[in-house]
């Protein structure tokens, strides 16, 4: 069993030690979608798994609540906002701006990068040292501006 998902296994355990239904609700969420996930490609995953998996159900969260917010529904963005924390606790720590721009800088160096059509390769280099740490719609952006600048 991989690291993380026994780190989500034991806080499970933890949250039903504590009867806290909300975080155990948001725990359980995330075990169920790694084991479809394992069943679904027939093979055990691994902690990059792992995080791929808590990187979507984050960007699904935060498309809930940004559309719950919209609609007034302030019960249900609670919700999306609690299980939101939740899946960040099992996720790396976020990069900061100098960090991603830091990383930019290195995969321009690396790659030879110097136009738009770049920006494929460029992004290719980014994507698994950033994935889970960073929005990749935001290095997009910043990776645009700085092949067009």
């Amino acid at each position: 069993m991989s690291e993380l998902k026994q780190q989500i296994s034991n806080a499970t355990k933890d949250a039903m030690r504590a009867r806290d239904k909300a975080r155990l609700g948001a725990l359980r969420l995330i075990s169920a979608d790694i084991q479809r996930l394992e069943v679904d490609t027939r093979k055990v995953l691994t902690d990059d798994d792992i995080q791929g998996v808590l990187n979507r159900m984050l960007k699904q969260r935060q498309d809930s609540l940004q559309q719950y917010e919209s609609a007034g529904r302030e019960d249900l963005a609670a919700t999306e906002r609690h299980e939101i924390a939740v899946i960040r606790e099992f996720m790396p720590e976020p990069l900061s701006d100098a960090q991603i721009d830091a990383e930019i800088e290195a995969a321009v160096a690396a790659t030879g990068a110097s136009s738009m059509k770049d920006m494929g390769a460029l992004m290719g280099v980014l994507r698994p040292k950033l994935l889970g740490r960073a929005d990749m719609g935001a290095v997009s952006a910043r990776v645009k501006a700085r092949l067009a600048g």
